[in-house]
């Protein structure tokens, strides 16, 4: 009796989990874009043309599993910040970094709207055309000091001109390069 009453608890504690984890995922493809994880072969791509040195400040909005933050932080010794506005997806990322112990590397459970980026060398996104091109680009020109890298992977930033489009196939998503 007690053992059956325990699974039954057990099961809609996880049943609970479950659908509070989607709503949040829903909530964060409504506010920005679906969490898609960037390549790993594209990484190196975003890179280069992020062109960080040792110190820089990187900004990903909308880091869900933080696999550029990690990227960031441990081949370049950048100060990477990853910004997340699902909490499921944020918690993976805690996961990762209490056994990554990279000092460089922080998440924040935050509206990437809500954050200003006045101290980023570099921010890296990956967003919806709409979301991007509504709301974002106008954030990146009132907030990014000259000189700032943005790199947007698979979609342009209407309105600004890129520096660079890395696009090696036809098979490969186009990386943009643009500066505030």
């Amino acid at each position: 009796m007690i053992n059956s009453i325990l699974t039954y608890a057990l099961l809609i504690i996880f049943s609970l989990l479950l659908l509070a984890g989607c709503f949040n995922i829903i909530i964060s493809v409504l506010s920005f874009a679906p969490w898609l994880p960037i390549r790993r072969r594209d990484l190196s791509r975003v890179f280069k043309l992020a062109n960080l040195q040792p110190g820089e400040t990187f900004y990903d909005l909308g880091c869900g599993d933080g696999r550029v933050i990690f990227y960031a932080g441990r081949y370049f010794r950048a100060q990477a910040v990853g910004l997340e506005i699902s909490w499921a997806l944020y918690l993976l990322c805690r996961l990762k970094k209490f056994f990554d112990h990279n000092p460089l590397v922080k998440f924040k459970l935050k509206n990437l709207f809500k954050e200003n980026l006045a101290a980023a060398d570099a921010v890296y996104f990956f967003g919806i055309p709409t979301t991007i091109n509504k709301k974002l680009s106008a954030k990146l020109k009132r907030e990014l000091r000259p000189g700032a890298k943005i790199i947007s992977y698979s979609f342009k930033l209407d309105g600004w001109k890129p520096v660079i489009v890395d696009k090696p196939t036809e098979k490969d998503l186009p990386v943009y390069l643009y500066q505030a």
